[in-house]
């Protein structure tokens, strides 16, 4: 059976702790997207893991993990992940395979990245490692994939300082080099599980273009960048946070007002820990946009939602989402494509009840508060998509599922 785990807002949703959570019946787990930009961070008997390139179910001893096609790896930074996971007691070794597919990030691409960026007349606020350059690379067909390492008119086209980069690193990527394509038919009577990157709103095709990432954090983009076709997709499960969050810069029609709001900006950021895990960054905070989530919902064929960071109202008196856009005096409910349409939409918002409990210590959803119940069903009528999972803390643990995932 394959699952799929994306995003289904502007990234930063949780994936990485739901992935680790669903990963304990999967039997691989393949990241199909991203590259170093990405941050997925898990917690584990209250220890942090904070990965990047390597898949979240690596903290289980006997999965296997994939880099898929789609991905974009950074060399340099995928070894010294590694060597954090070594240092942490966890052994990958013979368990990390990457796509021979999968393009390479070379140092001289970060700073293209940053340049480039730099010199738009409306910069993206892209994280600088390399990963647009990279993707650009790939579109134009003048970049270096991994099967290319051993293919010597490649290798001797690449400058001097790039064949030196990959010297460093060229013999233990090829020893984990496969034909993911091969893998994914052979595994197909198999439990996999499929990571994103991202989240659906960055999108290069369906997102808020032109600031989007570069890669395909769609669920389409799980067969694209796995080497397995559609159909063989059997679940879409697609993370959001009960309030949004964006790095970088694009529109954000459900952004709490500096000016009037900023107080509750502050609450949420600091209480959800709301900075950047690769950057560092501070995330733009918002109210729950549920116009653009059910349009992430219709367009990527998500069947469950997975709601995380509900923990982080309980001692709100009440709580507010997004239910339409005001643009120019118009009530808009379907999310549009224009730029400066979604720059100019004031949130719509509707009134919820808080719960004022804490409800961390919850083992199920019947547990749940009835405010909080009352929340949840409430995006799941306006979205027309089951909420199947819910996460009410950071750890493992504090996660519980509502119907079953994966078959018998």
């Amino acid at each position: 059976m394959n699952v799929v785990v994306m995003g289904a807002q502007w990234g930063d949703e949780g994936k990485g702790k739901i992935v680790d959570y669903l990963a304990q019946d999967a039997k691989y787990v393949v990241r199909f997207a991203g590259g170093a930009n990405a941050g997925h961070t898990i917690v584990v008997d209250g220890k942090k893991y904070a990965l990047h390139q390597v898949p979240s179910g690596i903290l289980y001893p006997e999965k296997s993990v994939f880099l898929g096609s789609g991905m974009v790896i950074d060399p340099e930074a995928l070894f010294k992940e590694l060597q954090m996971l070594k240092d942490n007691g966890i052994n990958w070794e013979g368990r990390v395979f990457i796509s021979d597919r999968a393009h390479l990030t070379l140092p001289g691409y970060r700073e293209m990245d940053k340049a480039r960026d730099a010199a738009r007349k409306r910069p993206i606020g892209t994280t600088g490692r390399g990963i647009g350059t990279t993707y650009s690379m790939k579109s134009e067909r003048d970049g270096i994939r991994l099967a290319d390492l051993d293919w010597d008119e490649k290798w001797n086209d690449l400058d001097d300082e790039d064949k030196k980069f990959l010297e460093q690193f060229k013999d233990k990527l090829l020893s984990m080099r496969v034909n993911i394509a091969a893998k994914m038919y052979e595994f197909r009577n198999d439990n996999i599980l499929f990571e994103g990157a991202q989240g659906a709103m960055l999108d290069l095709d369906s997102g808020t273009y032109p600031y989007v990432s570069s890669g395909a954090s769609c669920s389409a983009g799980a067969a694209t960048g796995s080497g397995i076709g559609p159909k063989a997709l059997d679940k879409i499960y697609g993370v959001f946070k009960a309030y949004e969050t964006r790095v970088g810069n694009g529109p954000m029609p459900s952004e709490f007002d500096a000016d009037t709001e900023g107080e509750l900006c502050d609450y949420v950021r600091n209480t959800g820990n709301e900075f950047g895990v690769t950057t560092g960054r501070p995330r733009r905070c918002g109210y729950l946009d549920l116009v653009a989530l059910r349009y992430a919902c219709h367009v990527n064929s998500i069947d469950n939602l997975v709601l995380t960071h509900l923990d982080i109202y309980d001692d709100m008196n009440e709580i507010e989402a997004c239910v339409a856009y005001n643009i120019d005096g118009k009530i808009v409910t379907d999310f549009p494509a224009s730029i400066p349409e979604l720059n100019r939409a004031k949130p719509v918002l509707q009134k919820f009840a808080g719960w004022k409990a804490d409800i961390t210590k919850c083992t199920s959803y019947k547990k749940l508060p009835k405010a909080a119940r009352e929340y949840v069903e409430f995006i799941e009528d306006f979205t027309g998509t089951k909420v199947g999972i819910v996460s009410v803390g950071a750890d493992r643990n504090q996660t519980f599922v509502r119907e079953k995932i994966w078959k018998a």
